[in-house]
């Protein structure tokens, strides 16, 4: 099932195709300002993330490295899905994406970092670019592999839609 009526297949078809060059992966916050972190380049049904790293700097939370946005009150940070992606965009299905784009959060001041802060934003097509609506997970749903041939433990019933006014980045585009 896709979250993407045919119209959005056509989209997606077609952007494979006008998308030969990088397009740029941004965070939003609640005024609007966009944080450029990545690149995306996306051929055919396959996509290849390239992280601006100049963006995020290294820290050490729970005895775990992490890489990490700066902001005035809170800490975004990366969380690579630890399992197979294929890194595919296929009829529509964006969730290989969604799982490469997800990140965990800290107040600025607290010491370590709680995987139940998880965000994961969920992608739809909004014009010629992909916007992420930011939605909550435990991270630790993740912790363990998933079953033998479950490429997608997440689902609908591990995220919950958050208020965009309560977090420092609820937005993500791709454009």
């Amino acid at each position: 099932m896709t979250r993407l009526g045919a119209m959005g297949i056509l989209f997606l078809a077609s952007m494979t195709t006008a998308w030969a060059a990088d397009r740029g992966v941004f965070l939003v916050d609640n005024a609007g300002q966009e944080i450029r972190i990545a690149t995306i380049d996306l051929r055919n049904d396959s996509y290849r993330l390239n992280w601006d790293e100049s963006r995020f700097g290294d820290f050490f939370l729970s005895m775990r490295p992490f890489k990490c946005l700066q902001g005035p009150e809170k800490l975004w940070c990366r969380v690579p899905y630890p399992y197979s992606n294929r890194r595919s965009i296929q009829n529509g299905d964006l969730t290989d994406l969604e799982y490469d784009l997800m990140f965990v959060w800290k107040k600025a001041g607290d010491y370590g970092i709680n995987m139940w802060n998880g965000v994961y934003y969920r992608l739809s097509q909004a014009g010629l670019q992909l916007e992420g609506t930011m939605h909550e997970i435990d991270m630790n749903v993740i912790a363990a592999p998933p079953e033998d041939g479950n490429l997608r433990p997440i689902g609908p019933r591990e995220t919950t839609e958050t208020d965009p006014e309560s977090h420092w980045l609820p937005r993500l585009v791709i454009k």
